[in-house]
């Protein structure tokens, strides 16, 4: 089994949404849960800006977000949604320590 069948696995058991969005504000992957829950809005977003499914405030706070988390390292809560769940950004690095871009990564806000 290779490695890259391994991860894929992994990202598609989560039981929530998993948005990879490169450098260029292109969403790059999203996980079996993340792909189906878009397809039921009939929306296939894999290879399209993150920027057409976001308001301008959203798209600042985006890049805004992103330049921080590069500087800090550390992953950053954005929001609770209508689902009750809670919604990060989280920066993804290469196997250089380079910067290759950021998932979006949802999980149940257990904080009520």
């Amino acid at each position: 089994m290779e490695e890259l069948e391994i991860v894929k696995g992994i990202l598609d058991s989560y039981p929530y949404f998993i948005i990879f969005v490169n450098n260029d504000y292109i969403i790059s992957f999203m996980n079996k849960k993340a792909q189906e829950h878009y397809r039921k809005k009939g929306k296939n977003l894999i290879g399209k800006s993150i920027f057409d499914c976001h308001n301008e405030k959203s798209t600042k706070r985006i890049k805004d977000t992103y330049e921080e988390i590069k500087k800090t390292g550390k992953d950053v809560f954005i929001f609770v949604n209508s689902k009750n769940q809670r919604v990060y950004m989280q920066g993804v690095k290469n196997e250089k320590g380079e910067w290759i871009g950021f998932i979006e990564r949802f999980e149940l806000n257990l904080q009520m």
